[in-house]
């Protein structure tokens, strides 16, 4: 058997994670940003060292293509992103991305010539974190949302991606899907706690959840917080808390697989004695059910409406992001079931409960993914952990089912 050069990919890991450190030593490469641009130079010129023809399309996507036989043909793609949240952890995206490379360098090394091309992908904006939605560059790769409209995008902080890519230099000429591949195969970090409690070193991903994310504005009004009666108030804070606490028991009375998330609360004028005039919240709602994640959502908007009528606040909905479930190609996984079993690893099935980049390629491709355990479940913060073994033991798994669909 194959395996790739776990040394070379583990050191790019480490490294890769230094790009976007602040004085704190917090981690935070959003998408767009410096430090955005700084990680892509860095994964750029590894793909070049590697011999792979770089392109980067006009969502920022970079993409790296291996064609030893010249043929042109639908190439199997590997890939994740390098964007990270704020405060982040070294594993999520990167580890696919990096992985993905290693796949590649271990077949040149090994005078191995695929007969099928292998592209790398490392998308645009998988974290939404700066701007929405998530998964942003493989959406539009995929063609689920027009690239005029993502590069319009406005960011949290008021800027445009279209304006920072060109800033950060990756604003490419090449057409989104240019290649549209035979098929794609993701590498990841569980970011759950699964894998690690059973003691199984091999996720083989079947499906994915929904996601529907909203952010919702409650207007209310303004007045002294202690000369007006409870009463009389009309506080968009109480209207937000009531609605977080209803979130979170609509989400426990389900089956144990819907989640609800507010990841983010502002309340204005924010002052110690103001009763709060406007309250803005986003809201995370998850199912791997797509009738689940509709009746969730239609029970939101009844919640709304009620909440509206109780408290005397006006409510306001914006969509901000909205995916169906996806189930993987199943040859996919059984592919990477047997690529486990034949490394004497364990394995198995299992559901993602995080978005991925692989679920829009899906719209494109037969895709699954490959999980490798999270120590104590942990991501999206900087104690993210996943141990060497695990990395390069899912880094030969992805090697060998990469391998085999490459028409080899």
């Amino acid at each position: 058997m194959l395996s790739i050069d776990a040394a070379r990919f583990l050191g790019r890991l480490a490294a890769l994670a230094q790009v976007g450190r602040d004085e704190q030593g917090r981690l935070t490469r959003l998408a767009g940003s410096e430090a955005d641009g700084a990680g892509r130079d860095r994964v750029a010129g590894w793909m070049r060292e590697a011999g792979l023809d770089v392109r980067v399309d006009r969502i920022g996507n970079l993409i790296g293509l291996w064609d030893p036989s010249g043929t042109g043909a639908a190439p199997v793609m590997m890939g994740s992103h390098i964007d990270t949240v704020i405060d982040a952890g070294a594993y999520d995206g990167c580890t696919g991305v990096l992985a993905g490379l290693a796949v590649i360098e271990a077949l040149r090394e090994a005078g191995q010539a695929p007969r099928r091309p292998l592209a790398l992908a490392a998308f645009t904006n998988e974290e939404g974190v700066r701007y929405a939605p998530d998964m942003m560059g493989s959406l539009v790769y995929a063609g689920g949302l027009p690239i005029e409209a993502a590069l319009a995008t406005v960011g949290t902080d008021g800027t445009v991606l279209g304006t920072e890519l060109a800033r950060i230099g990756y604003a490419g000429p090449e057409q989104p899907g240019f290649r549209r591949p035979h098929a794609y195969v993701e590498l990841h970090v569980e970011q759950g706690p699964v894998l690690e409690r059973e003691g199984i070193a091999i996720g083989a991903v079947e499906d994915l959840q929904g996601i529907s994310w909203q952010e919702v504005t409650i207007e209310g009004a303004a007045n002294h917080a202690g000369t007006t009666p409870m009463a009389l108030r009309r506080d968009a804070g109480v209207a937000a808390a009531l609605l977080v606490t209803w979130l979170r028991e609509r989400a426990r009375a389900g089956n144990g697989r819907s989640v609800a998330t507010v990841g983010r609360l502002r309340l204005e004028p924010d002052a110690i004695n103001v009763i709060p005039a406007r309250a803005t919240l986003t809201i995370d709602l998850r199912d791997p059910e797509a009738d689940r994640l509709a009746a969730f959502e239609a029970d939101l908007a009844g919640r709304l409406d009620a909440l509206a009528r109780e408290e005397d606040v006006t409510v306001a909905v914006r969509r901000l992001a909205r995916f169906d479930p996806v189930t993987f190609d199943p040859r996919l996984v059984r592919a990477i079931e047997a690529a486990a079993q034949a490394r004497g690893l364990s394995v198995r099935r299992m559901t993602s409960g995080a978005g991925h980049d692989a679920q829009m390629m899906a719209r494109l491709c037969p895709a699954a993914m490959i999980f490798v355990p999270s120590v104590g479940g942990l991501s999206h913060n900087p104690a993210e952990h996943t141990k060497e073994a695990d990395l390069v033991a899912g880094a030969d798994v992805l090697l060998d089912v990469v391998w085999g669909l490459s028409g080899a």
